[in-house]
């Protein structure tokens, strides 16, 4: 739509009212606002919930793979033939042996649950860029040493070098009775990755520890897979899992955390449905301003008409006025947006120092930080539904004003 000189020239005075229109000026200036606020909190929410959703899958595959396969009863019988299979699959990019059992550690009269996890030293090496102290180096088999997340240090009030007491209530037998197994290990490494729960409980250590402190011999009940498209994993491992049927379970990432992302898919329907009613009321702000528009410029139009100017001409002015007021607070949207996801966490530590209260509780919310991620399509779906919905609430007040007859409007002049 090209306007020529003669209808720019109208437009530019309508978007700009004078001061006998201060009313419909603050309308129009309201109108922009809502349509910014609108934009901008669709930006946040959807980057937000995009991010979490990434983030979460990122971090749970990166610690326990897109898939696992768990041997019915705890053991994994001719595991190295197993894993020898699984590394051949096709699609399969890595595969790795897996300790991990419920156990209980003692520090200084404290006592806390926790997992332990037994993995390779190549497992134990990919932790390095999560380390907050000590060395992962120190994590020999012929030396207990451990690594601990850094809520599980907070918690029990351990320093490196410390001495805690993992127990094992499947003891030994004993003529009084089974008593439950109880080694000391040094914490020579504190992690840190993000997601609570792990942090909170998760202890590691190399895979012969682990089968030491468990009295497992030489087995295994975990083995951990990467593939090369998670959202493909379980056609990948569909082989792999008709081999093992009936000896072990292959449960791929989407089934081990299926009602956490499907929660997150519909709050996040839910989300962006609830903010897209704003949007739709700012389209209205923008019918109801350029509605006062019209009827307060009657005789102006009727005067145009009489000058030759066209319905044609007047439909493309005030669409025009109606749109540009749409594509500034869609811009100025996109904007407010953009600069709240880059200080998304200090104004998350912001709110609750002033509201005295933890907005982004880690227990909770899994992740320690606000994650953010934003889509391209998103962005310009919601740019392109607010500008849509801004240029639909014009048609109206400009087919009203096209069809003003300057006859019945200058007839008492």
């Amino acid at each position: 739509m090209i306007l020529s000189p003669f209808e720019w020239s109208i437009a530019k005075r309508y978007m700009l009212p004078g001061r006998s229109e201060a009313v419909i000026a603050l309308v129009a200036g309201i109108s922009i606002t809502v349509v910014m606020l609108s934009v901008a909190m669709l930006v946040i929410v959807m980057s937000v919930m995009n991010g979490f959703r990434y983030e979460l899958l990122d971090r749970i595959t990166g610690l326990n793979g897109h898939a696992v396969i768990v041997a019915y009863g705890g053991r994994l019988d001719n595991w190295e033939e197993v894993l020898e299979e699984v590394r051949n699959t096709p699609g399969v990019t890595r595969a790795s042996p897996l300790i991990e059992k419920p156990l209980l550690v003692t520090y200084n009269g404290s006592a806390e649950g926790i997992f332990v996890r037994g993995n390779t030293p190549e497992d134990i090496e990919r932790l390095s860029p999560n380390v907050l102290a000590g060395d992962l180096s120190t994590l020999a088999t012929d030396e207990r040493n451990v690594a601990i997340g850094s809520r599980l240090q907070q918690n029990l009030g351990i320093r490196l070098g410390d001495t805690i007491t993992i127990v094992n209530p499947q003891g030994r037998p004993t003529p009084f009775g089974t008593m439950p197994r109880q080694i000391g290990y040094t914490v020579t490494a504190v992690f840190e990755v993000g997601l609570y729960d792990f942090d909170e409980r998760f202890v590691v250590m190399p895979i012969p520890n682990a089968q030491t402190l468990l009295m497992t011999g030489d087995t295994i009940g975990t083995i951990e897979v990467q593939t090369e498209d998670p959202d493909r994993v379980n056609e990948i491992l569909q082989p792999i899992a008709d081999s093992l049927s009936g000896r072990a379970q292959v449960s791929s990432w989407e089934q081990m955390n299926a009602s956490l992302f499907e929660a997150l898919q519909v709050e996040r329907v839910a989300m962006f449905f609830a903010l897209s009613i704003i949007v739709l009321v700012a389209a209205f702000n923008i019918l109801s301003s350029l509605v006062m528009l019209v009827r307060s410029k009657t005789r102006d139009i009727a005067i145009i008409r009489t000058m030759g100017a066209t319905r044609r001409s007047l439909m493309k002015i005030f669409v025009t006025t109606g749109s540009v007021i749409g594509v500034i607070g869609t811009v100025a949207g996109l904007g407010l947006g953009f600069v709240v996801l880059y200080f998304r966490n200090g104004i998350a530590k912001g709110l609750s120092t002033v509201f005295g209260v933890d907005v982004w509780d880690p227990s909770v919310r899994f992740l320690s930080e606000l994650p953010a991620r934003t889509d391209p399509f998103d962005v310009l779906f919601i740019a392109g539904m607010a500008m849509g919905l801004s240029f639909l609430a014009t048609l109206y007040p400009a087919y009203r004003a096209s069809n003003t007859d300057p006859v019945e409007v200058l007839r008492y002049e």
